[in-house]
């Protein structure tokens, strides 16, 4: 492009790397949590396919177009399989095989640069082919020039800022997101922590440095990323070491890089692909969780066939999805005293095969009462009060939180038991649940006196306003306060 073009795009980078550092500075990091473990391991294993296919061209010798796709590519390299230059594949082989050797031989001699190791076997095949059997075509990197890039600020004026930011602010969230996305895969395989805030300030630092060294905007790299943590590295100081690693190699041995095969750093990269791969972690999805199974292998195959950042997209979309579908359906449990336990020990009916009391439902609810969930909730309040039980106990341990049509749904369903001649009642309800329904006064609507500390209290209470006819012909008698009253029933009672 022209001067002014590339100028353009300097302070393009400029613009990106500030918008990234600002949003790291405003720890807006923590939104990156709502990227589930699901998505980044389908994202990285689509990547990593994606990685792999990039590299097959160098192996096979076979040049597809640019911009095929991933399928079309795999398609083209079936149909030109006659094509392939099998000196390439030999190095390429025996670079792969040399690194997983090697990498074995790192369990001894933990320093040794298994990588770097591989890429000279490698060129020594290739050196033998070209030399002693005189193979032509097989690539090399070539040398580079030995010379580093000098500084110069971008031409940043209030017009160009104005004209450019949108694209800016573009750039730097798509950076953002494969950035966090590459650190949050390597951190399942390392068990670091993320600070995904700090990742952004990283980030933006190293783009608005850059644009003063003729950068382009940046972002992190899967190949890059993954040969780093295949190579043994443990903390962000590999990168300073691998940038002044490179910076010696440019000045001082940058010929030697002419006699590097491509067909053998894609050998090395194959390996690095294969590995970013969490295959273990994809099992236990496959035998725990099939939902977020599903969503691991819908963002692997978004991954391949659409754009990455599109796939991440999808794959947050289908993960909230899930989300609100598990939370809008809190787990609700009948309940009732275990005989063979002390105390008032409540457990599963269903799971033990416990009695019921014909007058009292114990319910337990698991889950927060928010607008997504007051229709399921609801609805069983509906189906219990329709089977004739009257009279329902909710046990509130388990409700994390209640929003205004929460709220509302109990009242309304306390009104629907009153007028049938019954009641709801709550205990063991959470300080915020119980400071949210007194501040709105819904406990007043709902009826305090239908409001317990504990199920203790609440099982006394409640006992008292029972039909006592019905208890005398009781046979079940599951409350101690029946066995005091009536006498004990066929079997002990608690």
């Amino acid at each position: 492009g022209s001067h002014e073009y590339i100028e353009l795009a300097f302070v393009l980078t400029f613009l990106s790397g500030l918008i990234q550092f600002t949003m790291g500075v405003a720890r807006l990091g923590a939104l990156v949590n709502f990227v589930s473990n699901s998505v980044i391991v389908g994202f990285t294993a689509g990547a990593s396919v994606l990685i792999i296919t990039s590299q097959m061209k160098n192996v096979l010798g076979i040049m597809p177009e640019r911009g095929l796709g991933f399928a079309k590519t795999w398609m083209y390299f079936a149909e030109h399989i006659q094509e392939a230059d099998w000196h390439l594949v030999v190095i390429a082989g025996v670079t792969l095989l040399s690194a997983i050797l090697f990498k074995k031989l790192t369990r001894y001699v933990s320093w040794l640069p298994h990588l770097l190791l591989a890429m000279i076997v490698g060129s020594l095949v290739a050196y033998y082919f070209m030399h002693y059997k005189g193979i032509e075509g097989i690539a090399l990197v070539g040398k580079l020039p030995s010379k580093l890039p000098t500084f110069h600020f971008p031409a940043i004026t209030a017009e160009n800022a104005k004209m450019l930011f949108p694209n800016a602010f573009a750039v730097a969230l798509l950076g953002l997101i494969q950035a966090v996305a590459i650190a949050r895969s390597i951190a399942v395989k390392s068990k670091q922590a993320l600070n995904s805030s700090q990742e952004f300030i990283g980030e933006g630092l190293s783009n608005i440095v850059g644009s003063m060294m003729q950068c382009y905007a940046s972002s992190g790299s899967f190949t890059r990323s993954g040969i780093n943590y295949d190579a043994g590295a443990k903390t962000p100081m590999s990168a300073i070491f691998a940038a002044i690693s490179l910076a010696l190699i440019v000045l001082l041995v940058a010929p030697l890089t002419a006699y590097l095969p491509i067909a053998s750093m894609a050998g090395v990269i194959l390996l690095v692909g294969y590995n970013l791969i969490d295959f273990k972690l994809i099992k236990e999805y496959a035998s725990t969780s099939k939902p977020e199974l599903g969503v691991l292998i819908t963002t692997a195959l978004a991954s391949l066939f659409l754009e990455l950042q599109f796939a991440i997209y999808l794959g947050v979309i289908l993960s909230l999805g899930l989300y609100l579908k598990r939370t809008s359906r809190p787990r609700m449990v009948t309940l009732a005293p275990n005989r063979n336990m002390p105390g008032r020990h409540m457990q599963n009916t269903a799971l033990y095969d416990l009695p019921e009391c014909p007058q009292l439902t114990i319910l337990r609810i698991d889950g927060s009462l928010f607008f997504g969930a007051v229709e399921h909730v609801s609805q069983k309040l509906g189906e219990l009060l329709k089977d004739g039980r009257k009279r329902v106990l909710i046990l509130g341990h388990g409700i994390n939180f209640i929003d205004v049509s929460g709220a509302q749904m109990l009242v309304n369903e306390a009104r629907k038991y009153r007028d049938s001649g019954g009641a709801l009642y709550l205990t063991g309800l959470k300080l915020k649940v119980r400071e949210m329904l007194k501040a709105g006064h819904y406990d007043l609507a709902f009826g305090r006196e239908n409001i317990f500390v504990n199920k203790e209290s609440a099982i006394e209470a409640i006992y008292s306003r029972l039909d006592k006819d019905i208890c005398r012909q009781c046979e079940v008698r599951i409350f101690r306060e029946c066995e005091n009253e009536f006498g004990p029933a066929k079997e002990n009672n608690v």
